[in-house]
């Protein structure tokens, strides 16, 4: 079997992304040989980087030098320009699946570029009108009673946009095609013949009848029973506080949020530090760990590059499953 290429933006330089890049890398590269890595970003920044014949470094230089800890604004581009490399990469076919180390949006708009996150951003790239962040885990035996290790998935139909924005953004429309985009990267993406998936409602008690609130009847059902009517094994909504049993798991591939946080506070409560963040709907691979910069403690040797590593094994198989699924559909 040829060896899969994953490459990973090294991210905010003054942050923990370059020293966790390189941890996971050289981790990763030790438990699955059928593969080569390289990191883009500034060579200076990864210089502890071991000399690895699958490990390379496709070089991005700074525009000023990084004190850790640090934001500068004046290397904003230098970020930007190094997820551009990764799509680019991928696009031609040199990467199956790219991997990105956390940002700082905020450092960036400071730089006078409107920046939302990495979901957002490559959507336009790669020219695409809607993409659905997933966010994964795999939880261990005994965790809150587990009887044994389970898959945790959690979408979300709207991602970094301000709470009072929410509701103006489920509608009909968003929601069905958040359900087909991720269905559809269930099959492809993970090998899940038949995605089984629960929606989460927006409003507490999922509206409670109406009296909490109408986008569940006016909203949220129409979606799911124009996604039932397309064959999709998707039910709801259900409130927002008891949708995430853990006894469920067993019998659910993905749940379904409205919003950022009713997603990923439960999702991280049990799986921070060893999530990821995947992004459906790309005709790319791309995977992300689910934390921040970090710059408190950047460069201090306290860093988990836990995350990054289970974001590369995802990236990994997630190349493998789509490589069978384009074999599969051309027959060969």
């Amino acid at each position: 079997m040829s060896p899969v290429d994953l490459v990973i933006t090294t991210g905010e330089p003054a942050g923990i992304g370059p020293e966790v890049s390189v941890q996971a890398a050289q981790s990763f590269l030790q438990e699955q040989t059928n593969s080569r890595i390289t990191l883009i970003g500034d060579p200076a920044l990864l210089s502890q980087a071991v000399q690895h014949e699958h490990l390379h470094i496709e070089p991005v230089h700074l525009n000023t030098k990084a004190v850790l800890g640090l934001l500068d604004s004046s290397n904003a581009a230098y970020v930007l320009s190094t997820i551009d490399a990764a799509v680019a990469g991928c696009q031609a076919g040199r990467f199956q699946a790219m991997v990105t180390a956390p940002v700082h949006k905020g450092v960036i708009n400071q730089a006078g570029i409107a920046f939302t996150g990495h979901t957002e951003y490559l959507a336009a790239a790669c020219g695409v009108q809607r993409v659905v962040m997933l966010l994964c885990a795999n939880l261990p035996t005994g965790l809150m009673g587990l009887q044994h290790g389970l898959p945790l998935r959690v979408a979300l139909v709207t991602t970094h946009v301000p709470l009072t924005s929410v509701a103006s953004q489920i509608t009909v429309k968003s929601v069905f095609e958040t359900i087909k985009i991720l269905h559809a990267g269930l099959k492809t993406q993970f090998g899940i013949a038949e995605p089984r998936i629960l929606v989460a409602g927006l409003n507490p008690h999922a509206g409670e009848g109406g009296y909490l609130g109408s986008e569940e009847k006016t909203t949220i059902e129409p979606a799911i029973a124009q996604a039932q009517q397309s064959g999709i094994h998707v039910k709801g909504p259900f409130p927002g506080d008891t949708l995430f049993d853990l006894r469920s798991l067993d019998r659910v591939d993905a749940y379904l949020a409205m919003y950022h946080d009713q997603g990923l506070a439960p999702f991280k409560f049990v799986a921070f530090n060893t999530g990821v963040n995947v992004t459906l709907g790309l005709p790319i691979i791309r995977t992300s760990v689910d934390h921040g910069t970090a710059l408190d403690i950047a460069g201090k040797g306290l860093a988990d590059a836990g995350s990054m590593l289970e974001a590369l094994r995802l990236a990994y198989q997630l190349a493998l499953h789509r490589k069978a699924a384009l074999s599969h559909a051309s027959g060969a």
